[in-house]
């Protein structure tokens, strides 16, 4: 396998040390101070008693003035980033972030204070949307902001929090993920002693020999175990600061934060997971039939991921990229030509090291129309898989930069994230099923999308079980290491059903429970798998005149709510049955594979 590429951001900041990057703090702080100047001169004393021709103008032009900001601060994050997710180890990087996140408080400070501003002129904000052209474009931004500003607390308070946030939640999930990404262990493979990183003793979950598999599963555990009490510490700084903060704003509990986050209601939540949890004996019947191939009654952990079938094909990354293309390019030349242009220009870090971070994510960089993806790139099909879906994220970014769309106009929920990079994964997983002739290696294929899709709805509901408990329990008190566990294996019975051992652990691993801001950053996985597997059917019934809509919907995901997106495509998302119904194509999947 030709090695996997790294990364170039040189186009945004030359260097770390660059004077680029150092005059874009200047310049970030400056546009802060600015509308700090504009709150103090132009904003105090008005409500909504002041004229509305006034109020137009006011918020027109801090409309402006935070889509230029927001520019700038997403870009600098996403820069900084790229280097502490590749190289925890670097110092320099670690300490421009921490000037980033302190600036960034200010941010912050001004988001609040403009959110409670409109709060305040919310009784007359529907006669001044029209009034102004850049409030007529952000109607939908104005909106949310008046509704969700009931859930603020004084202002002073919400400045408090802010600050504080920096040596609380932030700085919990950073030691997260320093601790997670620098662990390494001794490991055994093909007869030579390795020191891996733990992305890569994970991966090893998929290797063929089962004998390896359960070393790498045990190995990791007791990694785990030497971590675990710093990182039961850091779960319930996180979650203790967020119940905390939940209970001063007024929220009903952290799933009413999570559902005005994901812009969708209690009924879609409970539809989409009742749907979930009776989809659970047919994802049994697929760890029955999984269990008996590799010779056992009951499937252990170590066995989840292990393939099936017999397939002799890994991909270099060139091979993986052309293939990508190649099939894009099936549902859209623009698709294809995007993917190819992140390829040609290496927006992809690929390759598996030490200090880097797991799993994978997609930035996007407004001030340079771009996106990079990062992931664990390992020659398998499950990795392929993994860059088309991120590459979908990207696909995502590029709709919204093409439609000219603003940082506010662009904001886009969990729950609607998902929906290009389900869609770019499906597109490559069907491409490849259509492509095999060898039953064996149509097993192999749908065993990998199997994995994905259990892990989406298995493991995320699991996932969500153990957080909701988290939360109640933390009201109450911290939470040992030893309790974390125990609840995080009670919430892997009851959706796995009965296997022969499970992960503890889990909690450690996965980073999505240390974000203080984004509660409950799981079921929106589960929606947005549900969600694209509805609309790819409906893209196999219309063709190619389904792709313009698409693009539309893809550029709009900032603009109104997950509901209304959908009925765009005729889909309730608050009636049981389209999730449903999406469940039954994974079902007949299973179908499929307990018959070969």
């Amino acid at each position: 396998m030709t090695n996997p590429p790294h990364w170039d951001l040189t186009n945004v900041f030359p260097s770390l040390e660059s004077d680029e990057l150092a005059q874009a703090f200047t310049r970030l702080q400056e546009l802060i101070r600015s509308l700090e100047v504009l709150f103090a001169d132009k904003f105090e004393g008005t409500s909504s008693g002041t004229p509305v021709s006034d109020l137009g103008v006011l918020t027109g032009e801090a409309i402006d003035r935070f889509n230029q900001l927001f520019e700038l601060s997403l870009t600098l994050r996403a820069y900084l980033n790229s280097f502490v997710s590749t190289d925890s180890h670097n110092t320099l990087a670690m300490k421009k972030m921490s000037e980033f996140q302190m600036i960034n408080v200010k941010v912050q400070m001004l988001e609040n204070q403009f959110q409670a501003w409109v709060g305040r002129i919310a009784p007359v904000l529907e006669q001044v949307i029209p009034g102004n052209a850049a409030a007529a474009a952000h109607a939908f931004f104005l909106r949310e902001t008046a509704d969700q500003a009931k859930y603020l607390m004084p202002q002073e308070e919400e400045s408090l929090a802010a600050e504080l946030g920096l040596s609380g939640t932030n700085a919990w999930s950073k030691l997260q993920g320093t601790v997670t990404s620098q662990l390494t262990v001794d490991f055994e493979l093909e007869g030579k002693m390795e020191k891996l990183p733990m992305p890569a003793l994970i991966n090893l979950h998929s290797h063929p020999d089962e004998a390896v598999r359960r070393r790498a599963y045990e190995a990791e555990l007791e990694a785990w175990k030497s971590a675990r009490e710093p990182l039961a510490a850091c779960l319930n700084g996180v979650k203790g600061w967020a119940n905390t903060l939940n209970q001063k704003r007024g929220r009903r509990d952290a799933l009413h934060q999570a559902l005005d986050l994901a812009r969708i209601d209690q009924e879609t939540l409970e539809a989409m997971l009742g749907a979930m949890q009776a989809s659970f004996p047919s994802f049994r019947r697929y760890y029955t039939a999984k269990a008996k191939r590799l010779g056992t009654e009951k499937l252990v952990w170590w066995d989840i991921f292990a393939p099936a079938g017999r397939t002799e094909k890994t991909y270099t990354f060139d091979e993986a990229s052309d293939f990508i293309v190649t099939h894009f390019g099936g549902f859209s030349q623009e698709l294809a030509d995007f993917a190819r242009r992140a390829f040609a220009h290496n927006w992809i870090d690929a390759e598996q090291r030490e200090g880097k971070r797991g799993g994978a994510f997609c930035m996007g960089l407004p001030l340079v129309r771009e996106s990079r993806v990062l992931c664990n790139f390992d020659g398998t099909l499950d990795q392929v898989s993994t860059v088309a879906h991120e590459l979908g994220h990207g696909f995502h970014n590029h709709c919204a930069y093409q439609a000219g769309r603003t940082p506010l106009q662009k904001e886009t929920p969990m729950t609607m994230a998902e929906t290009a990079s389900i869609m770019c994964e499906t597109i490559i997983m069907q491409a490849i099923l259509n492509e095999t002739k060898d039953p064996q290696a149509e097993l192999a294929i749908l065993e990998t999308q199997l994995i994905g899709d259990a892990q989406v709805i298995v493991d995320i509901y699991s996932r969500y079980l153990f957080e909701k408990e988290v939360f109640e329990r933390r009201l109450k008190s911290e939470l040992s290491a030893d309790e974390l566990c125990e609840m995080m294996e009670e919430a892997q019975k009851e959706t796995y059903g009965e296997l022969a051992a499970y992960h503890p652990y889990m909690w450690i691993w996965k980073p999505h429970h240390y974000y203080g801001g984004l509660p409950f950053y799981n079921f929106p996985y589960a929606f947005g798998l549900l969600f694209g597997t509805g609309l790819y059917a409906i893209y196999q019934q219309r063709g190619a005149d389904f792709v313009p809509d698409y693009k539309s919907l893809l550029a709009s995901t900032g603009e109104a709510t997950a509901a209304d997106l959908a009925m765009r495509f005729g889909i309730d998302i608050r009636q049981r049955k389209f999730w449903e119904d999406s469940l039954g194509v994974i079902g007949k999947r299973i179908e499929r594979y307990c018959e070969l």
